[in-house]
C-alpha cells in the first residue's frame, strides 16, 4: 500500500479550473486533501510547471507500437496497412507481447498517461489454438502495466468473424473465440486487481455478428463493465453494414442494445447526423484518435457535434503512430478548425476534460482524472519553461505542450517519472529491443 505523501505545485488544474499554490495530500493511492493558496512544506514533493490530473489513454492496441515507422511510406489504404498489422500479429508470443507491451506502456507513462484502455483481441496461439492458460496474452498485459506503473482497463474484445457473413481466416484466427458464449467464459476467468480492470469490447459490426453483439452487450450490462466498439472508422464498414442489415453501424448497435452510458464508440469518423443524434441520446462516450485517423486516411471525426449531442469525449493513441496524449487532445480542436474554418470550437477546459476525466470515465472510473478528494492520486507536471511552452499562459498550456514537456508523473501516489525519466530507465532502449524481437519472429515466418 502506498504511504501518505504530499505534492505541491505553483499551478494546478482543479475541477473548477486553475489554482495557485496547491497542496495535494495522498494516502493509499487516493487523494485525501486538496488545498489551494498555501505554501509548500519542507517534506512536500514539489512539482514544476502546471500540475494536471493523470491522463487516460482510452484506446490502445499495444502491439501496434511495433508498426511505427514501418508502414508510412507504403501508400495504400487502411486495408493495406491492416495486412502489415496481421503479419505482426501472426507471430507474437506471450514473451514478445509482454516485452513490447511493457515498453509501450512505459512510453505512455512518460507522456503523462496513468490509465490505459487496452483494446485486446490477440487472444490465442497461431491458428486460433487456445493456449494452455487461455488468458496468457491478457496476463502479459497485466504484468506489463504493473511493471510500467499504470493501470489498465483490459477491454477484452469479441472478434468472431472475418467480415459480415465471412469466417475468420489467417491471422484473424488468433483473435476469435468459437462464439459469444466461449468469449464470455474466457473473460469470466479474468480477475481484476489493483492494476487491471476487466472491461469488454465488440471489435466492430463487421467482426461480430448482430446477434452476438447483443450477447456481448448483455454480458457487459450484467456486471456493469465498460463496453467499447470501433464504429464507422472506414466507409467500407458502413457500406457493408447497410448492405447486410439495411442500417448504419450505429443503428445496428442500438438495435442490439449496445448503446448506453457505459459504452464508448471509437473513431466515429463517418457517422451520419442521425447517428450523432442517436449516440448523444444514448449518452455514450466517443473516443477520438486523431493521429491514427490521419495516418490511416480515415477522415476527420465530428468531435464537436458528438459533444454537442451529449457524448462524453475522450482520446486514445490507438496504433501509437505517436504517443502524445496532449497532442491528441489538441488535435481534436485543430481538426474542428480545419472542418469549420473557425478557431476555439473546444476551449482549453474542454480539452483538459477529454484528456483526463472523460477518458477515465470511459475506462470505468468516474472518480478518475480529477485533483479532488477521493480520486486516484494521479498527477502530471507539465513544464512551462521548455522551448515549446515558454511564455505560454498556464491556462492555455494544453494548446502548446506535448509529451516532451512532461516532467513528473505520479500514479497512485507513487512517482513513476521524475525529471522526464521513467523508473524503468531508458524507455527508448526498451522499445528498440522489444520492437526488434517482435519483427524478428515475423521476418523469419516470411
Amino acid at each position: 500500500m502506498t504511504a501518505a505523501r504530499a505534492f505541491w505545485a505553483a499551478q494546478a488544474w482543479l475541477p473548477d479550473g486553475l489554482a495557485r499554490d496547491v497542496r495535494v495530500m495522498t494516502d493509499a493511492g487516493r487523494i485525501t486533501g486538496v488545498v489551494a493558496g498555501v505554501p509548500a512544506r519542507p517534506d512536500d514533493h514539489r512539482l514544476p510547471g502546471v500540475a494536471l490530473p493523470g491522463f487516460a489513454n482510452a484506446h490502445s492496441h499495444a502491439f501496434h507500437r511495433a508498426l511505427r515507422g514501418r508502414t508510412h511510406a507504403d501508400g495504400g489504404t487502411f486495408w493495406t496497412w491492416r495486412e502489415r498489422m496481421y503479419a505482426l500479429a501472426a507471430t507474437l508470443t506471450p514473451e514478445t507481447y509482454l516485452d513490447l507491451a511493457r515498453a509501450t506502456f512505459a512510453e505512455m507513462v512518460l507522456a503523462g498517461v496513468t490509465a490505459v484502455g487496452e483494446f485486446h483481441y490477440l487472444h490465442h496461439a497461431p491458428g486460433g489454438v487456445p493456449y494452455d492458460e487461455p488468458n496468457v496474452m491478457a496476463e502479459a498485459l497485466r504484468t506489463a502495466a504493473h511493471d510500467a506503473g499504470l493501470r489498465v482497463t483490459l477491454l477484452d474484445t469479441a472478434y468472431l468473424a472475418g467480415g459480415i457473413g465471412r469466417p475468420l481466416d489467417g491471422p484473424q484466427l488468433r483473435f476469435g473465440d468459437a462464439d459469444a458464449d466461449a468469449w464470455a467464459a474466457r473473460v469470466d476467468a479474468l480477475r481484476p486487481d489493483g492494476t487491471l480492470t476487466v472491461g469488454t469490447a465488440v471489435h466492430s459490426v463487421r467482426a461480430v455478428p448482430r446477434d452476438a453483439i447483443a450477447q456481448v452487450a448483455a454480458y457487459a450490462r450484467r456486471d456493469d463493465r465498460p463496453l467499447h466498439v470501433h464504429l464507422s472508422e472506414q466507409r467500407a464498414e458502413d457500406d457493408d453494414c447497410r448492405t447486410a442489415y439495411g442500417t448504419t453501424p450505429t443503428r445496428t448497435l442500438a438495435d442490439a442494445g449496445a448503446l448506453g452510458p457505459s459504452t464508448t464508440v471509437v473513431h466515429a469518423v463517418h457517422v451520419t447526423p442521425p447517428d450523432v443524434a442517436l449516440l448523444g441520446a444514448a449518452a455514450v462516450g466517443a473516443c477520438l484518435c486523431p493521429s491514427t485517423e490521419r495516418d490511416l486516411g480515415d477522415g476527420l471525426a465530428p468531435g464537436a457535434a458528438l459533444r454537442a449531442a451529449g457524448c462524453r469525449l475522450s482520446v486514445g493513441s490507438d496504433q501509437h503512430v505517436r504517443t502524445d496524449l496532449l497532442a491528441e487532445a489538441r488535435d481534436v480542436e485543430l481538426h474542428e478548425r480545419v472542418a469549420r474554418e473557425s478557431r476555439g470550437v473546444l476551449d482549453p477546459a474542454a480539452l483538459v476534460a477529454l484528456l483526463t476525466s472523460g477518458g477515465h470515465a470511459a475506462l470505468g472510473d468516474p472518480t478518475g482524472g480529477r485533483l479532488a478528494v477521493g480520486a486516484p492520486a494521479d498527477l502530471v507536471a507539465v513544464r512551462t519553461d521548455t522551448p515549446r511552452t515558454a511564455g505560454a499562459e498556464p491556462a492555455q498550456l494544453v494548446l502548446v505542450a506535448g509529451s516532451g514537456d512532461v516532467d513528473t508523473v505520479v500514479v497512485g501516489g507513487t512517482v513513476r517519472v521524475d525529471g522526464g525519466r521513467h523508473v524503468l530507465g531508458d524507455v527508448g532502449a526498451l522499445l528498440t529491443r522489444a520492437v526488434a524481437a517482435a519483427w524478428r519472429d515475423a521476418e523469419e515466418v516470411r
